[in-house]
């Protein structure tokens, strides 16, 4: 079950059917959705999307994924999950353009990343972003992500990986 997490500012948690909307409103605004996946995608795909948040991920406990919420409004989404082609769990988040420029992203980043090392007892944790993301890609090397490799996409876009470590004093178990 995907369990709630807090920041200074943001509460991170699991999605209700009624967030649909605002859900669909984030991934339908294409300053958001160009950067997520292959990029914006019809209204019936984002509602068939949010749909499968609870028959298959939730349902299934296949990862976590979170509403992402400021004052009791949904400005965003995260979740962290397995990935075979990196050979281990990524981190996905998307804020509304109305939440830019705060630093609410590095909050909702930090707080997965933490959950992930914290929580699922992960050493290292993946990011992709769109090589062009140049705010994603500054955000993620401010929290210590460090480029790993660059994927060339088939539409010839270059997508590139970045990895996070825990730090070598938080493996010890007398670090704890």
């Amino acid at each position: 079950m995907t369990p709630t997490l807090r920041t200074g500012r943001l509460l991170l948690e699991p999605y209700i059917p009624e967030d649909e909307e605002d859900f669909v409103a984030l991934f339908q605004d294409t300053r958001v959705s160009q950067w997520m996946g292959d990029g914006p995608v019809s209204e019936a795909a984002d509602r068939a999307l949010f749909g499968r948040i609870f028959t298959q991920v939730y349902a299934r406990e296949l990862f976590d994924v979170w509403a992402v919420r400021r004052d009791g409004l949904l400005v965003g989404h995260a979740e962290i999950k397995p990935t075979d082609v990196l050979g281990g769990h990524e981190i996905i988040y998307a804020l509304a353009p109305a939440a830019w420029g705060f630093g609410l992203g590095t909050e909702v980043a930090e707080a997965i990343v933490a959950y992930g090392f914290d929580t699922l007892g992960l050493t290292k944790v993946y990011a992709t972003v769109a090589a062009p993301n140049k705010a994603s890609l500054t955000l993620l090397d401010g929290i210590g992500f460090e480029h790993v490799r660059d994927i060339t996409e088939d539409d010839g876009s270059t997508t590139r990986v970045l990895a996070r470590h825990l730090p070598a004093s938080d493996k010890s178990p007398l670090a704890r």
